[in-house]
């Protein structure tokens, strides 16, 4: 089974909800790779539940629910159901909870800072970004992750908001408006990561750009997804890739 990857949401802000409906992605994948996956993971600002903004929910809701997965959300920079602190936490089966925000469809929030076994594929997740929430990753998480890494530091893949601040800047550095994000807290925090953990690969969104990066010295990949969606599975111990019918990454 699969996993759908997609970027930031923004409560369909820029209608970004079409892009995952079941007609597209049908498109994008054939009924063979649809048909496949098991979890659809949005890559932080998912957006879900901002005051006022009730009816658009509601329509994003009844568009997902025609899918048969549920979806899994990272915390970003833009997502006050993060401050839900009366969110159920619910057990699906991939090791850890999740917080669940809604029932049709599914969706919850993966919780920063734990190891979730996610189809088969461990999975390191952490936090958002630069953010008016502060404390969506407060540093007592942040700790707790670095000494989980002491006792385990090997996963198949880690799954952030931004990505670490050596890639940010490796792949956007030329980009002038993208400089006030290079010393994200966060994505400094990542750093410190990508020093200590091996991984085959690490997905994030935020930078709203498409770009799948490969580390020639350690050959670990970075996919940061923003427009386009990725397909991600684990067949016979290794990590599959698939792009969108025709994508040219």
């Amino acid at each position: 089974m699969a996993i759908l990857f997609s970027g930031d949401f923004h409560a369909n802000a820029h209608a970004q909800i079409r892009s995952v409906s079941k007609k597209e992605l049908l498109l994008k994948y054939k009924q063979e790779l649809f048909g496949r996956i098991q979890y659809h993971i949005i890559l932080g600002d998912g957006g879900f539940c901002k005051p006022g903004n009730s009816k658009t929910d509601y329509a994003s809701y009844k568009s997902l629910d025609l899918r048969p997965f549920p979806i899994l959300c990272l915390i970003g920079d833009d997502d006050p159901a993060a401050r839900m602190s009366d969110a159920p936490e619910v057990d699906i089966g991939i090791g850890e909870a999740v917080r669940q925000i809604h029932d049709a469809p599914f969706i919850a929030y993966l919780k920063p800072g734990k190891v979730y076994c996610i189809d088969g594929i461990k999975t390191l997740v952490l936090g958002g970004a630069l953010s008016t929430y502060k404390d969506c990753w407060p540093e007592q998480e942040r700790q707790a992750v670095l000494k989980l890494l002491e006792a385990d530091n090997a996963f198949d893949l880690i799954l952030s908001h931004t990505g670490p601040c050596r890639i940010n800047k490796l792949l956007f550095g030329n980009d002038e408006k993208y400089n006030s994000f290079f010393s994200d807290e966060a994505a400094v925090f990542n750093d410190q990561i990508d020093e200590r953990a091996r991984f085959t690969e690490w997905w994030c969104g935020h930078w709203h750009r498409d770009v799948h990066h490969i580390d020639e010295e350690n050959g670990q990949g970075y996919q940061y997804l923003y427009k386009l969606t990725r397909m991600l599975e684990k067949q016979s111990g290794t990590i599959m890739l698939y792009n969108e019918y025709g994508a040219d990454w």
